[in-house]
């Protein structure tokens, strides 16, 4: 399974922007890829594992903005299509298969 993370977060202020960065680390060390500008991946091996990554994530949100978290299956995922663009790194090296050893 995987979270998809979409957010829009106010970066007109110093306090904005903080807010910004300390949660997109937040994101990143907590396991998320960058799939496109404000748009976020974390494979996770079951829908407990989503409960808890998204009860973390709401203990991580900033004061202001609009964050959502979508659960697909890696099926689902995998019939994403890739309408311009390429794949990012990440999404090039980690196959479903290899899902297995997390």
């Amino acid at each position: 399974m995987r979270i998809l993370l979409f957010f829009d977060l106010p970066t007109k202020t110093a306090k904005n922007k903080k807010d910004y960065v300390k949660f997109r680390r937040f994101l990143l060390n907590d396991g998320y890829d960058m799939l496109q500008w404000s748009v976020y991946s974390r494979i996770c091996n079951n829908p407990e594992m989503v409960t808890k990554r998204v009860s973390q994530l709401q203990k991580h949100l900033p004061p202001k903005g609009s964050v959502r978290a979508l659960s697909v299956t890696e099926k689902q995922y995998a019939n994403m299509k890739m309408m311009l663009g390429e794949q990012t790194t990440n999404e090039k090296n980690i196959k479903v298969n290899q899902l297995t050893l997390f």
